[in-house]
């Protein structure tokens, strides 16, 4: 295990340099920034719905659902190096399952719902990510990403197609999640559960990447090729943050169901697919933060722009996102923190050296 270990901690230094090489000064000081940035984020997603118009609640509801999902598509691009332009389809596909809970067997219990929307997501992500990701030969990026945008595409037009998932109106009027006799109705309950699920699934992705799994994963997004030399299957690594992905897309598909009180094909297709893209990209990938923070800016200021600029706001969420790919390609996240805690710190902390005595 100790000689793997050493061999991922070659991989993933490989690009960025080795910590010790830095100043001591330096790199404690880099490693507080995340931790602030986080904890700042935190504080204002605990105290908006204080400041918050009861409308403007709602929208933040549904931005952190949409935070939980780019949360996923992190995990599996930022960290896998895996260009998934089918997210959609895991999200979308929790949907549909707890809305036909809902709506054939009367189950909303949120203690039933969520599990369920949580298993379809990652059990749609392990077939189709065994089917892409663990074949005889290797499979290239290109693969993987018009695989997933097909599967993406094919489940838009099967939605639109199938008479019992309601086609092109999709299921409406699903009834309110619920536990006991207590229903999530739109509003601050609403929000703070969001809110809570949120940081507990962002805590543990954090626990995961900063894990010898994680350490692994730094390494194959690094340096794929000098991690499959020292042994590890990159392909099995892969599907796993594939799958975990999955289910954390269900997760976040099964919350917008019932937050939105509707299910339609969108849910599944290559827009909502795109759409998670650019949250990540604009935010900064292989952060967790960054995917948040990028999720939090562009709907906030799709929203704005759509109210003040209805004829042309698409156009200029668009050239925004345009000059932030061109001058920041590591997000807007990249103006705080540094690549070396970008990739990450692992095992024990470098002692600082100590001047010989002449």
């Amino acid at each position: 295990m100790l000689k793997s270990m050493g061999a991922a901690k070659q991989a993933v230094h490989a690009n960025v340099g080795s910590e010790a090489d830095l100043p001591v000064t330096k790199s404690a000081a880099g490693r507080k920034i995340l931790p602030i940035v986080e904890g700042v984020v935190l504080v204002a997603a605990l105290l908006a719905p204080l400041v918050l118009q009861d409308y403007l609640t709602v929208f933040a509801t549904r931005v952190i659902i949409l935070a939980l999902f780019a949360l996923s598509f992190d995990l599996v691009w930022g960290y896998a190096g895996i260009m998934s332009f089918g997210q959609a389809l895991f999200f979308g596909s929790a949907g549909y399952g707890v809305a036909l809970l809902a709506r054939d067997l009367d189950i909303t219990n949120i203690l039933l719902v969520l599990p369920a929307g949580t298993i379809i997501g990652l059990a749609s992500a392990l077939l189709l990510g065994g089917f892409l990701l663990l074949g005889r030969h290797p499979s290239s990026v290109i693969f993987v990403s018009l695989g997933t945008l097909t599967g993406s595409y094919a489940a838009d037009r099967l939605a639109r197609g199938w008479y019992y998932l309601g086609g092109q109106n999709g299921i409406p009027s699903i009834a309110p999640m619920s536990l006991g006799g207590y229903e999530f109705t739109e509003g601050p309950a609403f929000y703070y559960l969001v809110l809570g699920i949120l940081v507990v699934v962002y805590l543990l992705c954090r626990f995961l990447v900063r894990s010898q799994f994680g350490l692994a994963l730094a390494g194959l997004r690094e340096n794929e090729q000098r991690i499959a030399f020292f042994g590890y299957k990159a392909q099995h690594l892969k599907a796993i943050i594939f799958t975990i992905g999955g289910a954390i897309a269900g997760l976040a598909g099964s919350l917008y169901a019932f937050h939105e009180g509707f299910v339609w094909p969108n849910m599944v297709g290559v827009v909502v697919s795109t759409q998670v893209v650019l949250y990540v990209l604009f935010g900064g990938s292989g952060t967790l933060i960054g995917a948040v923070i990028g999720t939090v800016i562009v709907e906030g200021v799709s929203f704005w722009l759509s109210d003040n600029y209805r004829d042309v706001w698409p156009i200029i969420l668009g050239l925004l996102l345009l000059l932030v790919i061109l001058f920041r390609p590591l997000g807007l996240i990249s103006f705080v923190l540094g690549e070396r805690e970008r990739v990450g710190s692992f095992g024990a902390k470098p002692k600082e050296k100590r001047n010989a005595a002449p």
